[in-house]
């Protein structure tokens, strides 16, 4: 029997949650979330959702709760890798991959994650300088054309930090492959114009980038102006779940009741995200109230 790579995820989960052994999972109910508006929570989340968190998620959650959104964005992979080398440390933890959860999970990974939620997808796009001396060529021209002309600087960021890096190398290779123009990997044999996903946006917005790979949300948020990549549909698929061993379990479990809930899901689709509906939850060991809030998937 083949196996995907998400039900190789799900059993991952599965496993770890059992071999555990000594690591409590969190199975308390969001209803006993802090309700006297004191403390905070540690939120780290990946560098596409900065504007959605900073000026939308964490404002109203706080507003709701009293209770103080402490934020870290990166790359999510590189929170991944800095979660279980103790670099940082958080209550919540939201990718912009599934996958990324995987090495996170199981006791060889810490047993950090045992369940998570997808909440939110934003498809892949070019985003572009309206100012770039090509910018009126990715008006009119399939972008693959555009960005192999000489002196095209595209941004990108790195697939072994972030899930974006991910399906850029992604994005290319298979353009390359369905337009038959195998010159088009060439745009990624340089890694000068790899950058971490939080700088990203200003690298073009300064000027030093013609156009990059982002979410079509970061994108909106910036005013970066985009095309779309043809027939490709890659996105960003969005996770989250409370740590093990999260210091301030409960206004965690705050958090992610007030994200998955309607407030959450409002804020979201204004900015641009698309809010799945139910959330899905994969792993065992959630929080029961949550489990009531998403279905299985």
């Amino acid at each position: 029997m083949r196996h995907t790579a998400g039900s190789r995820l799900v059993a991952a989960l599965a496993a770890g949650a059992v071999l555990a052994g000594a690591v409590t999972l969190v199975t308390t109910d969001l209803a006993d979330a802090a309700t006297t508006g004191a403390g905070s929570v540690a939120v780290l989340y990946a560098g596409s959702l900065t504007d959605v968190m900073t000026n939308v998620i964490g404002p109203g959650f706080t507003t709701s709760t009293g209770i103080t959104v402490n934020g870290f964005a990166g790359g999510s992979s590189a929170l991944a890798t800095d979660i279980k080398g103790g670099v940082q440390q958080g209550d919540v933890f939201v990718s912009a991959s599934p996958a990324v959860n995987l090495t996170l999970a199981g006791p060889t990974n810490g047993s950090w994650v045992s369940w998570y939620v997808k909440f939110a997808t934003s498809p892949l796009v070019l985003g572009y300088n309206p100012k770039s001396t090509f910018a009126a060529d990715l008006k009119t021209q399939p972008w693959y054309k555009v960005v192999t002309k000489p002196g095209f600087l595209l941004g990108r960021t790195d697939p072994a930090l972030d899930p974006k890096g991910v399906l850029a190398v992604q994005a290319v290779n298979a353009t390359a492959k369905n337009e038959k123009d195998p010159s088009l990997t060439s745009v990624l044999s340089s890694t000068a114009t790899v950058f971490p996903e939080e700088t990203l946006v200003g690298r073009l917005q300064s000027g030093q980038l013609d156009a990059g790979f982002f979410y079509a949300a970061e994108a909106k948020a910036a005013g970066i102006p985009t095309v779309p990549l043809g027939s490709l549909k890659l996105s960003a698929t969005y996770t989250v779940t409370v740590l093990r061993g999260a210091p301030n379990a409960a206004n965690a479990r705050a958090f992610v009741r007030y994200l998955l809930g309607p407030k959450g899901r409002a804020g979201l689709q204004t900015s641009g995200f698309v809010a799945i509906r139910p959330p899905k939850l994969v792993g065992r060991g959630a929080p029961s109230a949550l489990a009531r809030l998403a279905s299985s998937g």
